[in-house]
């Protein structure tokens, strides 16, 4: 008879993590649903359908915010910052590469931020909240035969908010270019508690903003001494390619560009702030579209 209490156990498998591994996680969510308006979710299976995106990764987030407004997106990053939680601002979670995923609160704008704010066809912007899908806006610029120039094929379920955050292309961004092409302003949250309006700066404005002092001024100087430091690299070694949506857009801090803190902010994936608010570029829309198979 073998003597089972000899054999070695086997190794604890690669796969077996612990899945509430933030341990304040009962208090953040208390401390949401005093604060917040909106939606807190923290049961299991809430955290399990946004533990995942379009890629193969999967991290069970702490838990879910489905925020009503603006008002509620700094109150729950209030909340969390409280606790050092992490944040987590999502679309549609149509990311390849895991990027809607992480152990965090997650934001979710679709439900409630997704309003259209202002269209003006006259001056060709429009002014979004980040849960707006893109063929809404598409839908509602076409009225005035414009559109918003990035058509990801994601198009009928993507939201702006998420195409800000991955600089999105599509089949058609030769038209008009890339998300970081059409954004002229964003109002955005820091995990600080900041809230910015940041776009194009001139000189006179920038002079401005650091005689004012506080926040603004200290990331602003921040901003321009990276850039000042770095500039001859940045110019170097920056490739200059039509699709490049790899974020930390420093080349858009340069003179040259206008030091377009907006643009700069496009494709960081939320890791630096969160947008409430976007000011879109819209261009005209072809009445006519062709396609051309070219075989080699």
């Amino acid at each position: 008879m073998n003597n089972w209490h000899s054999i070695e156990p086997l190794p604890a498998s690669s796969h077996r993590k612990p899945v509430d591994s933030f341990l304040q996680a009962s208090e953040v969510e208390r401390e949401l649903n005093r604060a917040v308006r909106g939606e807190v979710r923290f049961d299991r299976g809430s955290r399990a359908l946004y533990a995942s995106d379009a890629s193969n990764y999967r991290q069970i987030p702490i838990g879910l915010v489905v925020p009503r407004d603006s008002v509620d997106v700094i109150a729950a990053v209030a909340a969390c910052r409280k606790f050092g939680a992490p944040v987590l601002p999502r679309g549609a979670g149509t990311s390849l590469a895991g990027q809607s995923c992480n152990v965090a609160v997650v934001l979710d704008f679709t439900k409630y931020m997704n309003q259209i704010l202002e269209l003006n066809a006259g001056e060709r912007y429009a002014r979004v909240q980040p849960g707006v899908v893109l063929d809404a806006l598409r839908d509602r610029a076409e009225a005035h035969q414009l559109t918003f120039a990035p058509d990801p094929s994601t198009h009928n379920r993507c939201t702006i908010g998420g195409m800000i955050g991955n600089n999105s292309c599509g089949t058609h961004s030769l038209l008009g270019g890339k998300t970081v092409d059409n954004v002229e302003e964003l109002k955005i949250l820091l995990y600080d508690g900041t809230q910015l309006t940041v776009g194009a700066t001139s000189d006179a404005e920038f002079d401005s903003i650091v005689r004012e002092g506080g926040r603004r001024s200290e990331i602003y100087s921040k901003l321009r001494a990276i850039r000042d430091q770095n500039a001859a690299l940045i110019r170097a070694r920056f490739p200059r390619i039509p699709r490049r949506v790899s974020g930390y857009n420093l080349d858009e801090l340069l003179p040259e560009s206008g030091f377009h803190v907006a643009h700069a902010l496009v494709g960081t994936e939320g890791t630096c702030v969160t947008v409430l608010e976007a000011k879109l570029k819209l261009i005209h829309s072809p009445p006519h579209r062709a396609l051309v198979g070219l075989g080699y």
